[in-house]
């Protein structure tokens, strides 16, 4: 045995077994990484080639253990710059290969100590395309991922956690993963490789973003158009995000069942909307202002997770390739005769987007800050600013 095998032998015996149980009792057994615990919740699967740490990092991940479809995670490490929250709110993740050294300028810490550090279960070493076609042909299913270091496992147990678990139909997670109280974004912009992240100096535009579980991607690229941000809890009541004064209001993405949200969501951002602000829509705040526009949602039975979603724009007739992150959508047929659908899957023909046809309100439900991901839609941003310097103005309340 080399002197290099023998190290390669030293660090992959710091891994312990690990196992996936799912609520139909399917077991794929693996190696644990990461958190030495258990977790339960729905098994999705994100097709992305790049950009882990930010989808790991991302709070519309809440109650769900993410199944990479890539087989190479972790080859670049992770840095203390690219989390989409300060709060690691996945459950677990699964990956199909070791994960190596990293190599990346950029690099602070390996992938299994910053899984370690953030308390995220994980298990490699899985049949991560078994696992996919699982959940391709039956939906995405309760599951519990469990890692020891005696491999041993009550089957029954995890099993019993897996069916037991509410599922996300019904489950609000907004309320959880917001902000506990109204900030100010420190106001930093995209990451540039010349430059890193820099701050914004001019803040000419306010701007309310309500949070359900907001990327701070979205934050940085408002801060690109010199606005001021104040992000407030997914609870702040209309009047007060109004005494606020904003130019315009953003409703962010976020976790959970968009129905379970909007029980106070949708009373909030009609008030909104009557105020005749411009109001633009991310992934749930997307299906929430089409609940507030008396729309209706469902659970998809897949869902779409990864960064090379094709989505058709009605209005130019133009083809984007997206990155999304949701499992559950827009009722087509629900729609009322004032809103109009702007933007469809090229995948399986749901709604990607709309406006109001008498308002400078819209939305869409993938996410045109990229991160990781395609940036063919970065013109969504220029529409929504255009709209508040055009609404800027004039008398609003």
């Amino acid at each position: 045995m080399t002197k290099k095998q023998k190290v390669n032998s030293i660090k992959n015996s710091k891994f312990t077994p690990g196992v996936l149980v799912l609520e139909n009792k399917k077991v794929f057994r693996g190696i644990g990484i990461g958190f030495e615990g258990t977790a339960t919740g729905e098994i999705c699967f994100n097709t992305s080639l790049t950009g882990y740490q930010e989808i790991i990092s991302d709070p519309s991940y809440a109650g769900q253990i993410i199944n990479f479809t890539f087989p190479h995670i972790g080859n670049v490490g992770t840095n203390n710059e690219d989390h989409e929250s300060d709060k690691i709110w996945t459950k677990g993740v699964i990956f199909n290969s070791e994960i190596t050294n990293p190599s990346n300028y950029r690099s602070l810490k390996d992938l299994d100590a910053w899984l370690k550090k953030y308390k995220i279960v994980g298990l490699t070493g899985l049949d991560t395309r078994s696992l996919t076609n699982f959940i391709r042909d039956k939906g995405a299913p309760k599951g519990t991922i469990s890692n020891n270091k005696t491999g041993r496992f009550n089957l029954r147990k995890l099993i019993n956690s897996s069916s037991k678990w509410s599922g996300l139909n019904g489950l609000d997670l907004a309320k959880i993963v917001t902000t506990p109280k109204k900030y100010i974004w420190k106001g930093f912009k995209t990451w540039s490789k010349e430059k890193g992240y820099v701050k914004n100096k001019r803040k000419n535009l306010k701007i309310v973003a309500i949070d359900y579980g907001i990327k701070k991607n979205i934050l940085r690229y408002f801060s690109n158009f010199a606005c001021d941000v104040i992000v407030v809890p997914c609870k702040m009541s209309a009047e007060e995000i109004l005494k606020t004064k904003p130019d315009g209001i953003f409703l962010s993405n976020g976790p959970g069942d968009p129905a379970a949200t909007g029980k106070y969501a949708i009373k909030i951002i009609q008030k909104l909307i009557k105020a005749n602000i411009p109001i633009f829509g991310i992934c749930l705040g997307h299906q929430l202002l089409a609940l507030a526009l008396k729309a209706k949602t469902k659970k998809m039975k897949l869902g779409h997770r990864g960064a090379n979603h094709p989505v058709k724009n009605l209005i130019n007739n133009k083809v984007e390739i997206t990155s999304q992150n949701h499992g559950f959508e827009i009722i087509k047929k629900s729609l009322p005769k004032n809103v109009e659908i702007t933007h469809k899957s090229l995948f399986d023909d749901c709604v990607e987007g709309i406006k109001l046809k008498n308002k400078p309100i819209s939305s869409v439900q993938y996410h045109p800050e990229s991160n990781p991901g395609p940036q063919d839609s970065h013109y969504l941003f220029n529409q929504f600013i255009k709209e508040i310097k055009k609404n800027a103005k004039k008398k609003r309340y």
